[in-house]
């Protein structure tokens, strides 16, 4: 994979978007629809059997998708907000949600992520919390990732789950 130049212009997803993906349970996309292909500036056919970490922005913590991972490969849901690198190296926000796909027998067979516009207060809210993680990424590890997020949820008497929902329903917390 190319390297891409991050231009910092942001794209925009409309009210009425949804970006569909499918990935099996490695995290290769097996379905997209033509809405992610247009945002992140690719061919729908660039984008099967791709990772999907090719959509990974830079200025993502590593946290956010350790905690995603931990959730889906538990059979639970993950609510979140995602910065997403486009192939032109501009970038557009979502609100993500994401589902593991099961078999009769119960078991993983793949994952479905849905995600639409994020709100702008949620985006604002978030932008300063995913520096102070990554920054603790890069200068320690993700451990220290990890007790920030865990302090700043305690701080504020929430859960992840609940953080995230209140955000996207735009009821402010103190950062």
């Amino acid at each position: 994979m190319k390297k891409i130049s991050i231009s910092g212009r942001e794209k925009k997803l409309n009210d009425e978007d949804f970006i569909v993906s499918k990935t099996d349970t490695k995290g290769k996309i097996i379905y997209c629809n033509e809405i992610f292909a247009k945002m992140a500036g690719y061919k729908v056919s660039d984008l099967i059997n791709a990772n999907h970490n090719i959509i990974r922005h830079p200025d993502m913590p590593a946290l956010a998708f350790k905690i995603a991972w931990s959730l889906i490969q538990g059979k639970k849901e993950f609510f979140g907000f995602v910065k997403n690198l486009c192939a032109d190296g501009s970038y557009y926000w979502v609100f993500a949600c994401i589902t593991a796909d099961l078999d009769t027998n119960g078991d993983i067979i793949s994952y479905t992520s849905v995600r639409r516009k994020a709100p702008k207060s949620a985006i604002e809210t978030i932008i300063p919390i995913y520096k102070l993680l990554l920054d603790a990424e890069k200068k320690e590890n993700l451990e220290a990732s990890s007790k920030l997020l865990d302090d700043f949820l305690s701080q504020n008497q929430t859960t992840y789950d609940e953080f995230i929902i209140n955000l996207q329903n735009s009821i402010k917390v103190k950062n």
